[in-house]
């Protein structure tokens, strides 16, 4: 598989290994009554800072958990008059090539610098991403090509589930020697080589079709036997069978050139057909003789179509624009915003269910966040979004046009009811460890403690325990205690066992130290794990 080279690759390319866990500090929660200084528990988080320290601290709660995730990343046009510069010169993302790459950093090319930007956020993107899910990814002509090379790395070629072409409403480079450009891309990738996605609704159009119509409704109806590329019997041996016709004769599938094809399903599926009165027989010449043939009925209701790659009846950018500007109430300086309808589409092809998990990681004026709400006003659902924004725009414009979709927004004749729905405001705070990988003091120790729980269980909610001061939980017949204290020494011995009233199989026990013997710790069933800690200064 060809694979890219750029430089500073290898300094990024196992980079998120080395970035630390930080604890997401809440600073509001918001519903439809208002804003919230108390913990209203939403699972809906905006989340502002680097979005690559934040991805790594989503890992212990939400790693193989999120059904869809739709990123925007910079195009990397050169052009830095965006709210976010788009040539990847940001103050952050350059702090950052200097630290990471190092000094060969100086001498990236404005690609060197959206790779090394990119790929360690790819591999955590992976990570989080559900077996059942797929990842949807906005990007241009600029690097495109470059795009799917990491992406066939990253997430392997054979989970490559193909690329939306989008008319953008727009024709950009008009004023260039070459040609312009009217489309963008969302390439798409998933974590199973069997993913479908799911079907769109009919348009009118498409229900122009069905013109036929009985007691159960609308239909449109095809022949039985297999039509076009594919359709002789040795292409599918196992639909080539007799079935018999209303004058009680075996029928088998053949064209009307003589050879012998195939039918359109099974046997057992066409008897299914006929237990649900989806097959009819019409008299209809075939060389030269009058004879029974059968059909399929396929009815509208509840139908729907199998997704194109191409995308040319969404409203463009300027749409966007002009939404985002109504939602606000001021133009936010979001010259490409995403239109909403082409979110709604994703989430619908993505088949995120009423419980999933929506993760948008470059979040801009949060028009995934708008269109997960939308989604769940519709059909009474429960998704759950997570948006991650480094701009200091976070809260003025991502959080805020949040928070007028929930309410509402506008006046008069223009006026959109509100979705209703909740989310909770968060900053990076501290990371739960230092870079030597002991317990950063300063950290809440139930950080730690949520943190050692998810890591141990696999992302299982964690719930603290009032009546047992060091016990983390139960999973598996096991159960888990941190024994830790800030300001003195912990040892697992023998005390420390009395106070231990969860009866379980097993037991993992963290502490500083164990004076226990190997034979009583096989005795018990108990793991010891080491608490990694300074503790010279206790």
């Amino acid at each position: 598989m060809p694979t890219l080279d750029w430089i500073g690759k290898d300094k990024v390319i196992n980079h998120y290994k080395d970035v630390l866990y930080k604890v997401f500090e809440r600073k509001y929660s918001f519903d439809e009554s208002g804003m919230h200084k108390e913990d209203i528990h939403s699972n809906n988080m905006i989340i502002h800072g680097d979005n690559l320290e934040a991805l790594k601290s989503l890992l212990p709660q939400y790693e193989g958990k999120i059904k869809c995730i739709y990123i925007d990343p910079p195009y990397n046009t050169g052009n830095e008059g965006w709210i976010y510069n788009d040539n990847v010169n940001d103050p952050k993302i350059k702090k950052w090539l200097g630290e990471v790459v190092g000094k060969e950093g100086e001498d990236l090319s404005r690609h060197d610098k959206w790779l090394c930007m990119m790929y360690p956020r790819l591999v955590l993107l992976q990570k989080l991403l559900a077996d059942d899910g797929a990842i949807f990814i906005s990007i241009d002509d600029n690097e495109k090509d470059y795009l799917k090379l990491i992406c066939n790395e990253i997430f392997g070629a054979n989970y490559y589930m193909g690329t939306i072409v989008r008319a953008t409403g727009q024709t950009t480079g008009q004023d260039s020697s070459g040609l312009g450009s009217s489309f963008d891309y969302v390439l798409v990738y998933s974590k199973s080589c069997d993913y479908i996605f799911g079907g769109l609704p009919l348009t009118e159009h498409d229900l122009k079709r069905f013109q036929n119509e009985d007691d159960r409704g609308n239909y449109a109806y095809d022949q039985l036997r297999k039509t076009g590329s594919n359709d002789r019997r040795e292409d599918r041996p196992n639909m080539y069978y007799a079935i018999i016709n209303p004058d009680g004769e075996e029928l088998y599938p053949t064209a009307t050139a003589g050879y012998d094809s195939r039918w359109r399903v099974e046997k057992k599926t066409y008897n299914k057909l006929v237990e649900d009165d989806l097959i009819f027989w019409k008299k209809t010449k075939r060389n030269n003789e009058v004879v029974w043939w059968p059909y399929v009925k396929y009815y509208a209701e509840g139908r729907t179509k199998r997704p194109s790659p191409l995308w040319t009846e969404i409203e463009g950018n300027k749409k966007a624009s002009r939404d985002v500007k109504s939602i606000l109430g001021v133009d936010c300086k979001f010259d490409y915003p995403k239109p909403i309808e082409m979110i709604d589409r994703i989430l619908k092809i993505a088949s995120v269910g009423k419980e999933d998990i929506v993760l948008d990681s470059f979040a801009g004026s949060g028009t995934t966040a708008h269109a997960v709400l939308n989604m769940n006003k519709s059909d009474g659902g429960n998704r759950k979004f997570i948006l991650v924004e480094m701009g200091d725009y976070a809260d003025t414009i991502t959080a805020e046009r949040v928070k007028r979709v929930i309410n509402g927004y506008g006046e008069g004749k223009n006026a959109v009811e509100g979705t209703g729905g909740n989310f909770s405001y968060y900053e990076l705070g501290n990371p739960l460890f230092m870079q030597d990988g002991t317990i950063n003091d300063e950290v809440d120790i139930t950080e730690v403690r949520k943190y050692v729980w998810y890591t141990e269980t696999n992302g299982i909610e964690y719930k603290e325990d009032i009546q047992e001061k060091y016990f983390l939980g139960s999973n598996n017949d096991t159960a888990y205690y941190f024994y830790y204290e800030k300001d003195r020494v912990t040892i697992l011995d023998y005390e420390f066992l009395t106070s231990v009233h969860k009866k379980e199989q097993a037991y993992v026990m963290y502490a500083d130290s164990c004076a226990l013997s190997d034979s009583d710790l096989q005795k018990w069933n108990i793991t010891f794990k080491k608490i990694q800690r300074d503790i010279e200064h206790i």
